[in-house]
């Protein structure tokens, strides 16, 4: 009851905080935070009856979900609409200008675009807290003089009015206003850097450290390098790994070392070959979504391990990336597929679960995990009530599968966590979740080690966010944002265990 009456308090604190925050954007801030009350009301309310005494089925959370992600849309689409309103009364204030601009403009004075508004690269200083674009040591000479002088000409008051040029690593960052819609601004942009410089530069449009837009131009020659020949090999050696690591998992589970009883192979295989299905699936959402979008990905790197086959895979997107809803299109695809059929599989060996099944377990095996347990209830009914429960070899497979494809969840750096949290909220909030999730994984570490192995795996490996795209300033549809809280959410219950009053009162574990 503590505990409930906890998760009540934090998440009305938290909404509360929201709407402080919310009160200077005017309409647009009080749309977004009523946003974010649809999205939580579900679970205010399944935590709030829970703590008077009223269950819901998991028919009436579903129910729930559904009217509160319906609403989410609902809402969204109305915040865009006045967005827009907004975005309207601007552009005609800037046409004004533009008037005045031009009728004060007489034939022999300088582009304003490209003399008055960029100060001389020559004496300007250089910025080091931009987003890192490209290796701070890089000894590519800066952008030619020349070269520098056809960039500018493309600025203009109705697209991007320019008020600084500062040299950054071996490109430029311009400073100014951005004039109008973010995407149709950057649309002309890019349109108008290709056909002077043909494919020699990127044009990128980012938001600054001071939360104001800003252009980084960077010759194409930084553009992400495709995978070495000896990162292919090193991709394969772990690939195999994990077959190996797989095997070894499934044995463990049957009780035997697979390693040194290999002629049991034929027991292993079956449930090694649903581990690495999982895996399968979860790299075939990511490059069914890439191939759509035309985004070029390394090799997966394989992470195995003996407890549970492997931890996924690193995989590097080696294209540019054109904004943050193909990010979050390509980062979703591989869990949402993987944790499809993970659940399948979960669902449908709870379903052929019955006396003599081939593995026993305590129920409380089951307080383990928010959502198995729950489905475990839902599926077995009394029968995890039982100090035993016989499950079908599916279960394991399956709850292994959700575990992977949760791990993988966690909103850190260039985990398909981190990618969606960056794509739907940018990267302030992106690089705060690292730093958080880091911090819950070496508190888990004191009672898992396993956590502290994949702390140490995201520190060194995957701490750093995904290199920006294009355009980052167009944030990802409703659709995505109300998709990506749903498979954050489905992350934590999967990894979150069951406190022992909500188990007991589940019935899990007698």
């Amino acid at each position: 009851m503590m505990i409930t009456a906890l998760i009540l308090l934090i998440a009305l604190g938290v909404l509360g905080w929201g709407f402080y925050r919310a009160i200077p954007f005017g309409k647009l801030g009080l749309l977004a935070w009523l946003q974010s009350v649809v999205l939580m009301a579900p679970w205010l309310m399944f935590f709030g009856l829970s703590a008077i005494g009223i269950y819901l089925n998991l028919a009436g959370v579903l129910f729930l979900l559904i009217i509160s992600v319906g609403l989410y849309i609902l809402l969204g689409r109305r915040l865009r609409a006045v967005a827009d309103e907004e975005s309207i009364a601007k552009e005609l204030s800037t046409k004004e200008l533009s008037t005045i601009a031009n009728s004060t403009m007489t034939s022999d004075q300088p582009d304003a675009t490209a003399e008055q508004a960029v100060p001389n690269l020559e004496n300007a200083a250089i910025i080091k807290d931009e987003p890192e674009l490209v290796s701070a040591n890089s000894a590519t000479p800066p952008i030619p003089a020349e070269d520098l002088q056809a960039i500018k000409g493309i600025f203009g008051i109705d697209t991007f009015f320019v008020t600084e040029t500062i040299p950054y690593q071996n490109g430029v960052i311009l400073k100014g206003n951005l004039r109008g819609d973010p995407k149709q601004s950057y649309d002309r942009l890019s349109v108008s850097l290709k056909e002077r410089m043909g494919d020699r530069y990127r044009l990128f449009l980012i938001e600054g450290v001071e939360n104001k837009p800003v252009i980084v131009v960077l010759p194409s020659t930084n553009d992400p390098k495709p995978t070495t020949v000896s990162q292919a090999i090193l991709a394969l050696v772990l690939a195999v790994a994990t077959i190996a690591t797989s095997m070894e998992t499934a044995g463990l589970l049957l009780g035997f070392d697979f390693f040194s009883k290999l002629d049991r192979y034929a027991e292993a295989l079956p449930i090694s070959l649903g581990i690495i299905s999982i895996l399968a699936a979860h790299e075939i959402g990511h490059r069914l979504l890439a191939r759509y979008h035309q985004i070029r990905l390394s090799p997966p790197f394989f992470i195995p391990t003996w407890q549970i086959g492997s931890f996924g895979a690193l995989t590097r997107i080696e294209s540019i990336l054109p904004d943050r809803s193909v990010l979050f299109d390509i980062a979703f695809a591989g869990p949402a597929l993987s944790g499809l059929v993970a659940l399948g599989m979960l669902v449908t060996g709870l379903v052929q679960s019955h006396p003599g099944s081939l593995f026993q377990l305590p129920s409380e095996f089951f307080q383990g995990s928010i959502l198995v347990g729950t489905l475990a209830r839902v599926v077995l009914g009394t029968a995890v009530q039982q100090p035993i429960v016989d499950i079908h070899p599916l279960v394991i497979v399956g709850w292994i599968g959700l575990v992977i494809t949760a791990i993988n969840l966690m909103p850190a750096g260039q985990l398909d966590g981190g990618r969606i949290v960056l794509s739907i909220y940018g990267r302030k909030v992106a690089g705060r979740t690292t730093i958080a999730t880091l911090i819950v994984l070496g508190l888990a570490a004191l009672v898992n080690p396993l956590a502290l192995y994949w702390a140490v795996l995201i520190l060194f490996l995957q701490r750093d966010l995904e290199r920006p795209a294009l355009n980052e300033l167009p944030e990802p549809d409703d659709a995505r944002a109300a998709l990506g809280l749903l498979v954050l959410f489905l992350m934590a219950a999967t990894l979150l265990p069951l406190t022992p009053s909500l188990a007991g009162r589940l019935g899990i574990g007698g």
